[in-house]
């Protein structure tokens, strides 16, 4: 009896560990690590094409991910990453944006050298952690800040007006996640989609003339849901222009 009451018992241990690593304050268990950069910034030309913006935004650190890439809508969202080690790492942890794709040993997230340092108590912890090379983490999805931006569409680098138009959004606040952008034909009186290219980048050929009105599909713990831009692309729309949509997410 006794061998069938502690068999019972461990059974209830392995069934209770992945719960451990995720009931603690909605986080979950992973491991991260970092990736070599002489000026400690992220790459310019990431997955998400973010371009410089994704080097310097949230002061540069950012982060690759794998599975939370999705297919590129999970770029731009943000979370709180803390290391697992009491003896070097902070309470907080890190606070990372992502900006890029990544695979690593069974990692979630690849930081910037950046957003890795801040894993640490101070800068001593901070070179014992930078030993390790891939520590355990835990890590939870929080909403994005971007105190007084709205999102902001650019006009991406490889735009030919009036044959190719491809766009990025910017400063996406809030943890919704942007899957889907739409135009407005005007003479079509309808809607029509934009394809995502990559990341977060969309695009459509022989775009309408004129200015070009756009909309937004989000999705997050409010379901799905269409967002229209209070403002135009104005038809002498160049590479590299920004727009202020006057709309934001929270």
């Amino acid at each position: 009896m006794e061998l069938k009451y502690h068999q019972f018992g461990l059974v209830c241990v392995i069934m209770l560990l992945p719960l451990m690593c995720t009931s603690q304050d909605s986080f979950t268990c992973s491991r991260a690590t970092y990736y070599g950069s002489p000026e400690c910034t992220a790459n310019p030309t990431g997955a998400c094409g973010f371009g410089e913006y994704g080097t310097a935004i949230n002061d540069g650190s950012v982060a690759g991910v794998s599975w939370l890439w999705r297919n590129g809508s999970g770029c731009g969202a943000c979370y709180q990453v803390r290391c697992k080690i009491a003896e070097y790492c902070d309470d907080y942890g890190a606070y990372v944006v992502v900006t890029d794709f990544g695979v690593g040993d069974r990692t979630d997230f690849i930081m910037s050298p950046r957003a890795y340092s801040r894993l640490a108590k101070n800068e001593d912890a901070s070179a014992e952690l930078f030993k390790y090379g891939v520590v355990d983490v835990e890590y939870k999805r929080v909403p994005c800040r971007y105190g007084g931006y709205n999102i902001i569409v650019k006009v991406n680098e490889r735009s030919y007006n009036p044959h190719y138009l491809a766009i990025v959004t910017l400063y996406v606040g809030g943890t919704q996640d942007i899957t889907a952008v739409q135009f407005w034909q005007e003479d079509c009186k309808e809607w029509r989609p934009m394809r995502r290219a990559f990341g977060t980048v969309f695009d459509v050929e022989n775009p309408p003339r004129g200015d070009i009105k756009l909309r937004f599909q989000v999705t997050g713990s409010a379901g799905v849901y269409w967002v229209e831009s209070k403002t135009f692309i104005t038809s002498d729309w160049k590479a590299g222009a920004s727009y202020d949509t006057q709309i934001q997410l929270e």
